[in-house]
C-alpha cells in the first residue's frame, strides 16, 4: 500500500478532531435546550395543578388565606375567597392593552372595601375597546353601590412599568401597591381577586374572567425534539467518519470521484432512457 493510501484519515485527525468538538458543542446546546423546555413542561404542570386544585375550592375569607396584607404565596393562586362590603366606585380604574379572543380591551378594575376598612381591589371583568378616540370602551357598567357579597379569585398583583403612562382614570398594569396608596387606605398590596360572582348580582356586567386553559403545551415533544437533534449530530459524524475511511482505502484516482456528489443530469438521462425503452 503507498502512502497515498495508508490509511489518509490519519493525517486528518485534527479535521475531526475539530468535527467532533464541534458535534460535542452542538449536543450540549441541544441538551441546554432541552432542559429548558422541560423546565417550561414542569411549570406549566404546576400551573395546571394549581388551577385543578384552587379554582373549584370553597371560598374562604381571605384572612385565612393571607395572613397579611402584603402576603403571597404562589401556591394560592385562583382560591376563591369571600369579601363582604362596599365597593369603592368613584375609585373605579381600567387597565390598558388586556386582549381576549384576539381583541384589544380594558380590565375594570374596582377597589373594595372590607366590613372592617381593609381594602381589596377587585378585577370585575373585560371590557372591548370602544369608537372613542382615546378607545376607551363605549360602556362602563357601574359596581353596585351598596352593600355586596362578592366571591373572588386571588392572583398575584402585577409590577408597575416604569414610563408607561395612561390617561386619567386608567393604568398600565395591576400595579396594586400604588392603587392603594393612592387611596390612602390600609389594604392588600400583594394580590389582587378576579370576579367570580357577587350576591345581589346586577345584569350590567362586563365579560367574565375565563378559566385558565389546562394544556401544558408542546414543550414535551420539544425537549425529545433537541435529544433526538443531539444523538443524531453524533450518528452523523460517525457516518462521515466511516466514509471517510472507505474512501481512503480506495486507489488514489478513485478517490475523487468517489467524493463528489452524484451530478442531477445523471439521474435525467437513467430517467429518459426508461421512458425511451417504453416507447413515450
Amino acid at each position: 500500500m503507498t502512502a497515498a493510501n495508508e490509511v489518509a484519515p490519519v493525517t486528518g485527525w485534527r479535521r475531526w478532531g475539530a468535527y467532533l468538538a464541534l458535534t460535542v458543542v452542538f449536543a450540549l446546546a441541544c441538551g441546554l435546550l432541552s432542559w429548558w423546555q422541560w423546565a417550561r413542561r414542569d411549570e406549566a404542570v404546576h400551573e395546571i395543578q394549581r388551577v385543578e386544585r384552587n379554582y373549584d375550592a370553597e371560598p374562604v375569607p381571605i384572612s385565612t388565606v393571607l395572613g397579611s396584607l402584603d402576603a403571597w404565596d404562589d401556591d394560592d393562586e385562583w382560591t376563591p375567597v369571600l369579601l363582604q362590603g362596599r365597593y369603592l366606585v368613584d375609585e373605579e380604574l381600567l387597565v390598558r392593552n388586556r386582549v381576549r379572543g384576539g381583541k384589544p380591551g380594558f380590565l375594570q378594575l374596582v377597589p373594595f372595601r372590607l366590613d372592617d376598612g381593609t381594602v381589596v381591589v377587585v378585577d370585575r371583568g373585560w371590557l372591548p375597546v370602544g369608537d372613542a378616540a382615546d378607545a376607551s370602551p363605549d360602556h362602563v357598567p357601574t359596581p353596585p353601590d351598596a352593600e355586596v357579597t362578592v366571591v373572588a379569585r386571588l392572583r398575584p398583583a402585577e409590577p408597575e412599568l416604569p414610563g408607561r403612562t395612561a390617561p386619567a382614570g386608567q393604568i398600565a398594569s395591576i400595579d396594586v401597591a400604588t392603587i392603594v396608596a393612592d387611596l390612602d387606605a390600609d389594604g392588600y398590596v400583594a394580590a389582587y381577586g378576579v370576579l367570580a360572582g357577587e350576591e345581589p348580582s346586577v345584569d350590567d356586567m362586563p365579560y367574565a374572567a375565563v378559566r385558565p386553559e389546562e394544556d401544558e403545551g408542546p414543550h414535551l415533544s420539544y425537549a425529545l425534539q433537541w435529544i433526538a437533534f443531539g444523538v443524531l449530530a453524533f450518528v452523523g459524524l460517525f457516518w462521515a467518519w466511516r466514509r471517510e475511511l472507505r474512501i481512503a482505502a480506495l486507489p488514489a484516482d478513485e478517490q475523487a470521484a468517489a467524493r463528489a456528489p452524484k451530478r442531477r443530469h445523471e439521474d435525467s438521462d437513467a430517467e429518459d432512457a426508461i421512458l425511451d425503452s417504453q416507447g413515450r
